[in-house]
């Protein structure tokens, strides 16, 4: 029985989708004014391993995300480099693409831009106001927060405590526009040579909150299954797509708000002014082994923060290439026509422990020991010398298939042609081996090793990998 962390609940809730065998699931995506961060990819990737899990269980998954393409960093960058909104948004979307399909994060089901419904957005505004629940003000719209029902839910703060807050954040003259302190943009008037659009209230462009109320509702419906996002955006985007949601509709938002954790570098939280901000662009020109970025940030629970370091990412490739020689392994180790019971009853168990762990809400760390369970069996049962195929067959199928949950396609790491002069070296020392020549084993174990191959002398022949 699946269990989730419902940020709005503060607890784990059994998962009952609203229609069976089906989840509606909307993810915060980036604003396209640069290439992401480690820490849009935290929450991409931890998003992505909830899908692929829900996938693995059988659900289908209509998965919903969006790219920010106007803002007023959007246009600030603009500005800078003296070109378009318009092409600073395509550019850093096509990078997005380009960096997260090496870490095998799977193409949202919908991907849309704030631009693509700037007259759903209008018109949701529109019967905001028409309901109460927003008023115009010099050219801005700015929507009701004392008239929201309970719009501190999901902050799980008073709204004294966010009233002080917002006080401090505003200038008198954006304190002027509103009613209360505690209001927030719908729509911004803008009187500048920017990206805008006309509307009934003059020229301008959307708040941050109202485009993700509206793609939800677009494209998922009125009440959607999981919303998902970092735990900063609890206050104040997901609070407010709460309140101007459930007014516009006047039903259940959302049932389930899932939020991933920080990303910390060096122990320390990740920031521009601390000089640790390191994009995944950079990363990935830097780091030549996506996979290891991919199971280094899928191997942390979702809503516990990371801390990323290169040492954590060589332990990360430690754990990874176990469990991909343990692949490679029982894949080449001879094996006889057949099966083992024993080996069939091992898998279920090993099965059901991964299952019963990403359960409890998507506890990747007990579903990897089960994962390294497997790892165990397979190497085991590669030394053995007994191998039936049809066993053989069944656990590589299901590491890979574990291993699938995660992002980690280990068919993909499959090992490169070896290099002519050690193949030869190869047969050469297996040759001696065969006439029981341990000196020249040895020495033609150590002239490969001299050109970057390690040999392991197992009992179903040498393994070589590089060193």
């Amino acid at each position: 029985m699946l269990k989730v962390y419902n940020t709005a609940s503060a607890k784990k809730e059994v998962f009952k989708p609203i229609q069976a065998g089906k989840v509606t699931m909307y993810v915060c995506g980036p604003t396209v004014y640069n290439y992401i961060h480690v820490g849009n990819a935290r929450s991409s990737i931890a998003f992505d391993t909830i899908r692929r899990y829900l996938t693995y269980r059988g659900y289908q998954v209509n998965f919903v995300s969006n790219f920010t393409d106007v803002d007023d960093k959007i246009i600030n960058r603009a500005q800078e480099e003296g070109v378009s909104e318009k092409e600073i948004a395509d550019k850093y979307i096509k990078a997005f693409y380009a960096d997260t399909k090496p870490l095998n994060i799977l193409p949202a089901t919908t991907r849309t831009k704030a631009t693509d419904v700037i007259d759903d957005i209008i018109a949701f505004i529109a019967d905001l106001i028409d309901k109460g629940y927003a008023y115009e003000s010099s050219g801005d719209v700015y929507f009701r927060v004392r008239k929201a029902k309970n719009y501190t839910a999901l902050v799980h703060e008073s709204l004294d405590d966010l009233e002080t807050g917002a006080s401090g954040r505003l200038d008198d003259g954006a304190l002027a526009l509103k009613e209360d302190p505690l209001d927030f943009a719908l729509w911004k008037n803008e009187p500048r040579d920017v990206i805008k659009w006309q509307s009934p209230w003059g020229q301008g462009r959307p708040g941050w909150h109202i485009e993700c109320s509206v793609m939800s509702t677009k494209y998922l419906g009125d009440t959607i299954d999981i919303h998902g996002g970092g735990i900063d955006l609890v206050f104040p985007h997901h609070t407010d797509e709460i309140a101007q949601s459930e007014a516009h509709t006047g039903k259940t938002f959302v049932h389930y708000w899932l939020h991933n954790g920080f990303v910390n570098v060096n122990n320390e939280k990740m920031s521009k002014s601390l000089g640790n901000f390191t994009t995944v662009h950079d990363l990935l020109a830097s780091y030549d082994d996506p996979q290891v970025i991919r199971y280094f940030m899928s191997a942390t629970h979702y809503r516990r923060p990371i801390n990323y370091s290169a040492e954590e990412l060589d332990r990360s490739k430690v754990e990874l290439d176990r469990i991909r020689q343990a692949y490679q392994r029982l894949t080449h180790a001879s094996k006889t026509a057949g099966a083992d019971a024993e080996i069939t009853d091992n898998l279920a168990v090993i099965e059901k422990n991964f299952v019963t762990a990403m359960d409890d809400d998507f506890n990747v760390a007990n579903a990897l020991s089960a994962v390294f369970e497997l790892v165990k069996l397979a190497n085991s049962y590669a030394d053995s010398g007994q191998a039936k195929r049809d066993s053989a067959d069944a656990i590589l199928a299901i590491l890979s298939q574990l291993m699938g949950v995660f992002g980690i396609d280990l068919q993909a790491n499959a090992p490169r042609p070896l290099p002519d002069n050690v193949s030869q070296l190869l047969a050469a020392r297996k040759q001696a081996r065969i006439d029981k020549d341990w000196v020249a084993s040895d020495r033609l174990r150590d002239q490969i090793h001299a050109l970057g191959y390690l040999v392991k002398d197992l009992p179903d022949g040498q393994h070589t990998e590089k060193a």
